[in-house]
């Protein structure tokens, strides 16, 4: 489902798109705070629901068919689509959650990596923690690129860039080629594609009005996937672990803003010497 726009939102729609945002972002703060050795990936679902349902929205992913949860908990090998159940989370181990909210008839969506904590483990979990650093660093290219760029295809370009550029001893990490980003609005998931690498079509025009949820899918090792009998969660066929960020974005007349950060993306964004700017009030 697109907007009567086409892929193009308009003013009052992209004002609308700011609530579930910032109610996604609250369910991954809320559910990144209590990942420790022990929790379960059930117990993490039950917080993101909690503080979705508690302010006022409900959780998007329920609503594809077939799937019962708020969040995927992809760990370890896991790349994306893990479902929470009885899984305690051991020290060491690397945790995608990817969370969405539907506010008023809009959705946020949005997607962090983190390490559980492993004083036994230090390089195991060194070498896991600039995965995810290298993830949360293309994800963060792919914005800045959005913000500035003319053509879409040009955000995938500038996500295999970052990633390529932080090889380890000439070991390139790998970027997932079958599962990318979306539009998103009034549908979790909408067109336009958003690719996080280089494709020969340039895309659609980058203008105002545009939403698009970016997320980089990033593994220690080759990027085979299989889909797990549950007929949801994606793994690497090599064992190698992964790594999963996601921000949905606006683009509007002023600028860029990052709908599922606190800070429309300010610190994300510092470097590349770009200020998001807020969506201008109604009126």
């Amino acid at each position: 489902m697109v907007s009567r726009n086409g892929i193009y939102k308009s003013p009052d729609e992209l004002r609308m798109m700011v609530r579930p945002g910032l109610v996604t972002a609250a369910s991954l703060a809320a559910v990144r705070a209590a990942i420790r050795p022990g929790v379960t990936t059930g117990e993490l679902d039950a917080i993101a629901e909690d503080t979705i349902r508690s302010a006022g929205g409900e959780p998007n992913f329920m609503l594809v068919p077939g799937y019962h949860h708020t969040v995927c908990t992809s760990v370890n090998e896991e790349v994306v689509h893990g479902v929470p159940g009885d899984r305690v989370l051991q020290a060491g181990d690397i945790v995608s959650i990817d969370s969405g909210a539907r506010v008023d008839g809009f959705n946020g969506d949005a997607a962090f990596t983190m390490v559980v904590p492993d004083a036994t483990r230090p390089a195991l979990v060194a070498a896991r923690e600039r995965l995810s650093a290298v993830t949360e660093g293309a994800l963060w290219a792919g914005i800045a690129a959005l913000a500035g760029a003319s053509r879409l295809g040009e955000v995938g370009a500038a996500i295999e860039d970052h990633v390529e550029s932080h090889a380890v001893d000439g070991q390139a990490y790998g970027i997932l080629e079958d599962y990318v980003g979306h539009g998103i609005g009034r549908s979790m998931h909408e067109e336009p594609t958003v690719y996080n690498y280089r494709v020969r079509d340039r895309g659609p025009r980058i203008r105002p009005g545009l939403v698009v949820a970016i997320e980089p899918m990033v593994t220690a090792g080759g990027i085979e996937t299989l889909v797990r009998e549950d007929d949801w969660t994606v793994a690497t066929t090599d064992g190698s672990a992964s790594a999963h960020w996601e921000h949905s974005v606006a683009v509007h007349a002023d600028g860029v803003w990052v709908l599922t950060a606190e800070d429309g993306g300010a610190a994300g964004l510092a470097s590349y010497g770009i200020v998001p700017v807020a969506l201008p009030p109604t009126g």
